[in-house]
């Protein structure tokens, strides 16, 4: 067998091959980024792209990742790096997610949306108030 044949070979296996997730409720970032087979600040980074993906935080400041995040991780990284997704690809393939910060900005629209009818209210309580300072005059 050729070197680009035993690659191939394990390549395939490693494909087939998903670890075993433990039965935890929690998992911080170093035990996920052992379980995934990628680095910490790639986890990070897909947290940013990936809307789906937002581990809960510990009073300490720690990622504490679910067994559904950690299932997420591993679908995507076999998107990105099996599949040959690009991560907007990856994104849409897993339902069209936007990137939380997108989300975000999206989000602080609408909250400025429902308080525009309340804004204009304010400038006719202002009008309002500015007569009744005329007439104290």
């Amino acid at each position: 067998m050729t070197v680009s044949g035993r690659a191939m070979t394990k390549r395939a296996a490693t494909a087939e091959q998903a670890p075993e997730i433990p039965q935890r409720l929690y998992f911080r970032i170093g035990e996920v980024s052992r379980l995934v087979g990628v680095k910490p600040y790639v986890l990070r980074y897909w947290e940013r792209e990936f809307a789906g993906l937002a581990p809960r935080k510990s009073s300490s400041g720690q990622r504490l990742y679910r067994r559904q995040d950690v299932e997420l991780l591993l679908e995507i990284k076999r998107l990105l790096y099996e599949k040959r997704f690009t991560v907007e690809g990856a994104r849409k393939h897993l339902g069209g997610a936007r990137p939380a910060a997108k989300r975000r900005l999206d989000s602080r629209s609408r909250q400025d949306s429902l308080f525009a009818p309340a804004a204009a209210g304010w400038e006719q309580v202002r009008k309002d108030l500015a007569e009744i300072l005329e007439l104290l005059k």
